[in-house]
């Protein structure tokens, strides 16, 4: 047996449990004598008023010296007779829990409880209205559910009542053995007083009571054991004559109270909802104390109810109703309140990271849980730490370990070392990082940097999951929410799909920084695994597959996408970006074939998201990206798991009937309300006219026609920018280029690409039949890694891109771009991070990036974005650009917009660099294609 660690006892405490509520303590205030004040007064001044307490016990009394607190002078009381007793306060030697159990209960069937407000006097004062034998009969599920020093002292005498609160039985049965005033009735479970009560408490039993006999009816759910039958709706009449415990029993269909188990609290710790099961079922009396994971459902009686356990986190058999109602701290009478099939999925949702976050949105169907966090002020829904917790709470699992590290660095800006770091040229490393944060702990301004690492256990500390990413940020309050989100989602993973983890579960988390301890873990989360298997077989309810997915890279083709897509509106206004918050406005119906009727299961009139994190669905960002502000659009999506789709509906028993009878799909309309730009974006609209952004594109694009280029690669295309503007310069200006290619790792951003880039290529054959351009390509790719199909092209361009990369991947870029694919001209622009001073001092950024959290000590010079890993000055810039020049036999020259040049020189710096050899030298690398192809377009047949 497990025995929890005893914490030591206040003296008052232990005259409590010796002697209990024959202690009695007596207060009396007291004043200390006058003092004499300053001179020249006529009167003292009166002392401070302290407190005496007189403990009368059986045999003495004592009393107090003066104390300026009643606590204090009780406590000094309570020692002295400790004092006359002999017995030390102090001593090492813990009391007994059990005598401390035979105080409570002692207690609890005492004439002085009766009379109290304690929940557990309401359920005595019900027993004891009962007719007949049962008078008198309180159920001990009742003693050891609703008494929190009953179950706190079980649980110091064996740990393990933690989690299995049915071990609490024994205990209270051995206890109840050593008071001759109580009987315990170890067939059916329940405790009596041998004595009578006295006469002048009996009265107690009706007083309140007389006008509170009508009936109440409370919704509660009822949960029947196969999965064959549904989870309905039960009304139960209250009534205050009768006792609440019995009529639950009847729904049940035991005999009576004393058959009915109580689980803790569901939910939120101020609510009474609970799990009522039968006590007549032999697993739900006598659970295995030593919990083998590895039994499998079907070797437990058929009666097993795995809704009920997963819900609860411990085994449960038979029917199972899931209610609040009870005796509370609130007063005298019964407490009703309704919960609804409703609340029971909801509920369900909760057990899992993504769930939480939908609940947290209020968006069952279109929020997902976010996938990267950028700051607190884009972050919409509960935070992740907060999150986490929640998910801890749920699963009963201990409060997680949070350990924040600071490392503090020296500025490597004009280091040697950082310059060697930029003439790196290992060509072989992988793909961009896809997270969003920094990789190490080293910044290019040497400021102060956190880390955090989180470790979480059980309820008995046992270690299931350490999270120790390398990431470091600025603020430590983004260390905690990137850590805790990286946390939150291994544990997502799981959940989703348990049994594809379960061997490989202790590898899972190596790549992702995480490490888990499989014993623990599977001890813990086993009826995760449980009401996964369960729920695939009925989540498997009859649907034609309406929507492609408009981010697969299978269906990625524009025609694909507008085949499922009607649109409505102007095309006025802002058009979304990475980085973007939008509001919009939807409405998601599930919609029954055949007939064609729907009702609406989730609907938001303003809903906020940022674009690029992955906080909703993917078909609905992947659909918001192809419009614009005023802009409406409809399409169909498959149907997620029908526990998903009840949690959301409020009119349970239609959509249950839809769900039941024909095959049904999910229709969704949605409007983009407004669009906010990126703090970078924003800053330079503000600050220049054209927008800086506008000034690159015309910048590139003029280079461009001065070399006549027929080809052209636009590395880190993003949403197709500098393509489109590109296609709309050739309706009024005549270009020689004949192919675009584009390039990107944002497979949201590709198919925003696509279909602007169709549309464009659509009008300019309209308006120029004669047109050159001949075909057009988007990759989805890493521009670190080489593709054959690139090289030779006569201009690459990079524009805001290399950023986005860690330093060493953005001089593989360019190792990559310059000396494997060799174009005749590659220009690369990147932020001027000197220029940042003028930037940040105006007007806009003061008010456009406010950060309550921010107290100043980052203030100074920030990087234009959030996901930028770097910014370079000037001569940063330069000595990259002039190594890898000479390295790769270019040259380069340096330019720039946004400003006149003059110091601190233009906000966005640029490098062209022109191949020394125009012939230049034959690939010899072999053919090799490591893009996928999204999309293409062919002026010979004029489709994609």
């Amino acid at each position: 047996m497990e025995t929890a660690k005893n914490t030591t006892l206040t003296p008052k405490a232990i005259i409590h449990q010796k002697y209990g509520t024959k202690a009695c303590y007596v207060i009396e205030e007291v004043q200390e004598p006058p003092q004499h004040g300053c001179p020249g007064l006529a009167f003292p001044q009166k002392g401070p008023s302290l407190f005496r307490c007189s403990l009368h016990l059986p045999d003495f009394s004592v009393v107090s010296s003066p104390c300026k607190k009643k606590k204090d002078a009780q406590q000094s009381a309570a020692l002295l007779a400790l004092q006359k007793l002999g017995i030390d306060s102090q001593s090492d030697s813990p009391p007994d829990p059990l005598d401390e159990l035979v105080s409570r209960l002692s207690y609890m069937f005492s004439d002085e409880f009766l009379s109290s407000l304690h929940p557990m006097s309401g359920h005595l004062k019900a027993v004891l209205r009962r007719e007949g034998e049962r008078c008198g009969l309180l159920p001990l599920s009742a003693v050891i559910s609703y008494d929190a020093k009953i179950g706190n002292s079980c649980k110091s005498i064996d740990a393990r009542v933690e989690s299995k609160p049915l071990l609490s039985i024994p205990i209270v049965k051995a206890v109840v053995a050593r008071l001759p005033d109580l009987v315990f009735n170890e067939e059916e479970l329940w405790i009596k007083r041998n004595k009578p009560y006295a006469s002048d408490v009996i009265p107690s039993l009706d007083n309140g009571q007389s006008d509170i006999n009508n009936e109440a009816v409370t919704e509660a759910v009822f949960i029947p054991p196969s999965l064959d039958k549904d989870v309905v709706s039960l009304s139960m009449k209250m009534c205050s004559e009768a006792y609440y415990l019995d009529l639950i029993a009847q729904e049940l269909g035991v005999v009576d109270a004393s058959k009915v188990l109580i689980s803790r609290t569901i939910g939120k710790s101020s609510s009474e909802t609970r799990l009522y099961f039968s006590a007549q079922e032999t697993y739900n009396l006598f659970p295995d104390p030593e919990f083998d994971n590895t039994k499998k459902v079907s070797s437990f009686d058929s009666s097993f109810n795995v809704r009920a356990s997963y819900l609860l986190g411990q085994h449960v058999y038979g029917n199972a109703i899931l209610a609040s109602v009870g005796y509370t701290w609130r007063g005298a009478e019964l407490f009703c309140e309704d919960v609804s099939v409703r609340s029971y999925f909801r509920m369900l949702a909760s057990k899992t990271p993504d769930g939480l976050f939908k609940l947290s949105r209020d968006a069952m169907i279109v929020a997902d849980l976010p996938v990267l966090f950028t700051t607190k002020t884009n972050w919409r829904g509960s935070l992740p730490r907060d999150l986490l917790c929640a998910f801890c709470r749920q699963h009963r699992l201990s409060e997680p370990v949070l350990n924040v590290v600071c490392n503090s660095v020296k500025s490597n800006q004009e280091s040697p070392e950082s310059r060697n770091k930029l003439a790196a040229g290992d060509t072989n490393t992988g793909a961009l990082s896809e997270n969003g944060v920094p990789t190490n702990g080293q910044t290019s301004l040497g400021i102060e940097t956190f880390r955090c690492n989180i470790n979480i256990f059980s309820k008995n500390q046992d270690l299931i999951l350490e999270c120790f990413p390398e990431e470091s940020f600025k603020k430590q309050g983004d260390a905690v929410q990137n850590a805790s989100l990286k946390a939150l989602l291994w544990f997502n993973m799981y959940c989703r799909q348990p049994s594809l983890y379960t061997e490989k579960l202790p590898l899972s988390g190596d790549s992702h920084e995480l490490k888990c301890n499989a014993p623990s873990f599977f001890k813990e989360f086993y009826f995760c695994q449980l009401m996964h298997d369960a729920q695939q077989p009925r989540d498997a309810i009859g649907g034609r597959k309406r929507n492609r997915d408009l981010v697969d890279s299978q269906n990625g083709l524009v025609n694909e996408v507008n085949e499922h897509l009607s649109t409505e509106g102007t095309l006025s206004g802002s058009s979304p970006s990475i980085g973007s918050l939008v509001s919009i406005s939807y409405t998601v119906y599930l919609v029954s074939e055949g007939t064609e009727i729907r009702v609406v299961i989730d609907k938001s009139d303003e809903f906020e998201f940022e674009i690029g994190t992955g906080a909703v669905i993917s078909c609905v960002e992947a659909a918001v990206l192809q419009m614009k502000v005023g802009h409406s659009m409809c399409f169909c999506m498959d149907l997620p798991p029908k526990e998903l789709i009840l949690a959301s509906t409020v009119d349970y028993e239609k959509v249950l009937s839809f769900l039941s009878s024909s095959p049904c799909y999910l229709e969704c309309t949605t409007s983009i309300l407004r669009v906010t730009e990126p703090l970078e974006d924003r800053m330079e609209q503000a600050l220049f006219s054209p927008p800086l952004s506008k000034q690159r594109l015309e910048f590139a694009m003029q280079c461009i026609k001065e070399i006549s280029a027929t080809n052209l690669i636009d590395f880190g295309c993003g949403s197709g920018s500098l393509l489109e503007s590109l296609l709309e310069s050739l309706v009024d200006t005549p270009s020689s280029l004949k192919k675009i290619v584009g390039v990107d790792l944002s497979h949201k951003g590709l198919v925003r690409a696509a279909k602007v880039i169709n549309s464009k290529l659509e009008k300019l054959k309209a308006a120029m039949p004669t047109s050159r351009i001949e075909s057009a390509v988007l990759y989805d790719g890493s521009i670190t890694v080489f593709d054959s199909r690139l090289y030779g092209y006569d201009v690459g361009a990079c524009l805001e891109v290399i950023e986005h990369m860690e330093e060493d991947e953005a001089c593989i870029f360019g190792n990559v771009a310059l000396g494997l694919y060799q174009p005749k001209v590659l220009i690369v622009s990147t932020p001027n991070y000197e220029y940042n001073v003028i930037m940040q001092k105006s007007n806009i950024a003061a008010t456009l990036d406010e950060d309550p959290d921010d107290k100043g000590e980052t203030r100074s010079i920030k990087f234009r974005n959030h996901d930028h890993k770097f910014e370079w000055t000037r001569q940063q810039f330069n000595q990259w650009a002039t190594d890898l020049a000479l390295k790769h036999n270019y040259s380069v020259e340096f330019g720039g917009v946004g400003g006149d040049g003059s110091e601190p020189g233009f906000a966005s710096q640029i490098a062209i660099f022109r191949r020394d050899d125009v012939k230049g030298s034959r690939l010899t690398t072999e053919f090799v294609q490591r893009y996928n192809t999204i999309w293409e377009w062919n002026a010979a047949n004029n489709s994609s």
